[in-house]
Formats: structure tokens, sequence, C-alpha cells
């Protein structure tokens, strides 16, 4: 096999440690501890709860053309330092907002323009680089920093609001995204031969890296490509749901005490954080044993199978079932769109294919939570829209199942990718 004798000294454990600490921070932080605020929000402002959650929704709209436009012309690494620049600016913007929704949303446009350039799609691009073989794994170990950062969060927000009000632990978030700075300028290198180096430290270059870079054109012409994108805009946007309205769910449930309601969802939210570094992991190391599509099917209908769980959690009874449940598919749900569209367009299409799947992922993550807000105004409780997310999260599965279960593209050896 080609490419198979390894090298000495590979830079790529350097890579996955880098990768980890500010993916974490990019991601982890911000995202999953945002939620924490909104019923702050409600309290502070009187703002309804469908305009609290309309933030997002509006900000990955008008944040669409991001991915395709700027996200394949700059380097990776670059747009993390960027990104989360934006984040800070985001963060400091809330914590130093008034009652002006206006205001709100546009911060909540900063946060996701730092989200689209420094989140998912630069750390799944260098990883991808870096490594062929054992993608899966690298992939999973790199989404641990989503998982270990993300669940320190309660620790830092609960009792940084406590002592500093809300507004302290919004600060507090924006302030972290700097350590992401030097870890990315010193240590992150866009891609091996940066430095002489071949993936997986292979003394000569993978197949794949022969495959051409296909168009925007090409891929919207392939069925497999709609596939993808439709099904993982089903599960995401079903795991956005539960993500953005778990708290929110647990009041209606019954947790009418807010230190009960806070002590609950902060348990809660640590444990699905804690739980998807274990999916991570594990679907990680069976994406790369079994046919993916067939691993990313199961990871689709376990968060199908969470919703439920969801609605079983009141006062008396432990969140640790769900959240155990959901937080191991909701890890392996978001490593495997990468891993799934690097397999079937190839590598050097990634930025590309990412480009429009995450923006468009986004619209799930963000307007799924938007309607289910809707649904509970109009119905007075979670159970109708909860099963909603569960019908969307049902056809995200099978969108995955009818994928082919190998590549749609070729080896071109005479082509030479820049």
């Amino acid at each position: 096999m080609t490419g198979s004798k390894r090298v000495g000294n590979f830079y790529g454990k350097w890579i996955i440690a880098a990768a980890l600490l500010t993916f974490g921070i990019s991601v982890g932080l911000p995202y999953y501890n945002m939620p924490f605020f909104y019923d702050y929000y409600k309290n502070a402002f009187n703002w309804p709860l469908h305009d609290i959650t309309l933030g997002f929704p509006l900000a990955a709209l008008f944040t669409l053309w991001v991915g395709p436009v700027v996200v394949p012309r700059f380097s990776p690494k670059k747009l993390i330092i960027i990104g989360t620049g934006f984040t800070f600016l985001a963060f400091f913007g809330l914590s130093r907002m008034s009652g002006n929704i206006y205001a709100y949303y546009f911060l909540w446009f900063l946060y996701t323009f730092g989200y689209i350039l420094s989140g998912p799609i630069p750390h799944q691009i260098i990883i991808s680089q870096w490594y062929r073989r054992n993608r899966g794994m690298a992939m999973g170990i790199v989404y641990v920093g989503v998982g270990l950062v993300g669940a320190a969060g309660p620790w830092l927000v609960k009792p940084m609001t406590e002592q500093y009000t809300f507004r302290g632990a919004l600060l507090a978030i924006g302030c972290v995204m700097f350590i992401a700075w030097p870890v990315a300028m010193f240590v992150l290198k866009d891609r091996p031969a940066e430095i002489g180096q071949f993936p997986d430290g292979d003394s000569e270059p993978t197949p794949d890296q022969k495959i051409e870079a296909k168009s925007f054109s090409y891929l919207f012409s392939k069925a497999p490509f709609w596939l993808l994108l439709i099904g993982s805009l089903c599960s995401i946007g079903s795991i956005g749901a539960i993500n953005q309205h778990m708290k929110l769910v647990f009041r209606d449930q019954g947790f009418t005490d807010q230190a009960q309601l806070n002590a609950a969802w902060a348990e809660a939210t640590r444990w699905i954080l804690w739980s998807s570094i274990a999916g991570r992991l594990l679907i990680g190391k069976f994406a790369d044993m079994f046919p993916m599509k067939y691993v990313m099917t199961v990871t689709y209908f376990v968060v199908a199978a969470s919703i439920p769980l969801l609605l079983s959690v009141t006062p008396g009874t432990s969140p640790h079932f769900f959240a155990i449940i959901f937080g191991f598919a909701m890890g392996a749900d978001y490593m495997l769109i990468p891993l799934m569209a690097a397999r079937q367009f190839g590598v050097n299409s990634l930025a590309r294919s990412m480009a429009i799947i995450l923006p468009v992922n986004t619209i799930g993550q963000t307007w799924v939570p938007q309607g289910v807000s809707l649904l509970r105004e109009s119905f007075g409780s979670y159970a109708t829209p909860m099963m909603f997310v569960l019908g969307v999260a049902i056809v995200g599965a099978i969108s995955i199942l009818l994928l082919p279960k190998d590549s749609t593209v070729a080896v071109a050896p005479a082509v030479a990718v820049k």
C-alpha cells in the first residue's frame, strides 16, 4: 500500500492536542452554556420566550453566506483566531446590553459569524488533512475538547452568576476566547506539508490527497450530498431543540424553584457533555472499523430515542439516564458529519462541502428550536413540540440510511490538487 511506511516524529499528536483545546474554547464553552442565561434575560428584560430564542435563528439566516464565501478562501488556523475574536465581542456585548432586543439580535449575529469561522469547519479541515487511516479516532479525540470545556462551563457560569450576576458570567466566557490565540498561532499547522510531512506520519502522500477538489455545482448535483445535507440538518435541528429548551422543559415539568432549576440544568449539562466524550471516542473508532452510514444511522436513531426520556425528568427523578443517552448520541452526530463528507466527496472537497453543510445545519440547529418555542406557546406544554422534534430526528436517520456505503468520488492520479 502506497504511503504505508511510517516516519518518526510525526507532528500529528500536537495537532490533536492543540485542536482539542481550541475547539473546546471556540464551541464547547459558549454554545453549550448560552441557554443557561435565557431565563435571566426573561427576568431582566421581560422578553417573551420566542424573542429570546429568535436571536440564533435570525443570525443563522444572515450568516448563510459566510461559509461558502469566506471559509474556503482562508487558512483554517487564521479562521480560528478571527472567529474567537468575534465570539469575544459578542459576549462582551451581551454582558453590557440593556433591554434593546435589536442589539441582542446583532450580538447573536456576531457570535454566529465567529462560530462559523472558528468552530467545526477549520478544526475538521485540519484533522482531515493530518489523518487518513485513523481519521475517525483523531476526530473523536478532538471533539472531546468540546465536551470537556463545555462540561466545565457550569462550574464557571453558575458561581459567576450567583456572585457577579449573569453579566459577569457572560464576560468571563468571552475572555476565555483569548486562550485559543497563542495555541492557534504557534502550535496548529493547516496541513502536514507545511513541515515536510504527510498524513498519518507516512513517508508518501495518501491516495485521497490526489482526488480533485469538487466544485459547488458538482456537490449540488449529487444525491448523496443532498441526503447528507437533509439528514444532518434534521438530526442537528433535533439536538439543537433539546439543548436550547432543556432548562425550560425542566421548568415546565415542575422545577419551579430557581436554585433547583439551575442545579438540575447544571447536572444534566455536565452528564450530557461527559457522555458526549465517550460517544465521540467510541463512535470515532467504530467509524474507522465499520461502514460509516450504518454507524451514523444508529446514532441518529438514538437521538430520537432520547426525546421521550427528556419528558420523563421531573423533581425527585434524576436526569442522568436521559443525559447519558442523549449526550452519547449528540457527541457522535456532530463528529460523523465531516467524516462522512470526507468519505463521500474527498478530503480536498471538505472545505467546500462543510462550508455549505455547517451553515445549513445551523439553520436547523436554530430554527427547529424556534419552531418549538412557537409550538410551546401555542399548545401550553412541551409534549406536542417534542413529538415534532422526534419526527424531525427520524427523518434525519432515514436520510442517512439511504446514503451509499462507498465514496462517490474516485482517485485521479494524474490530477495534482493544491
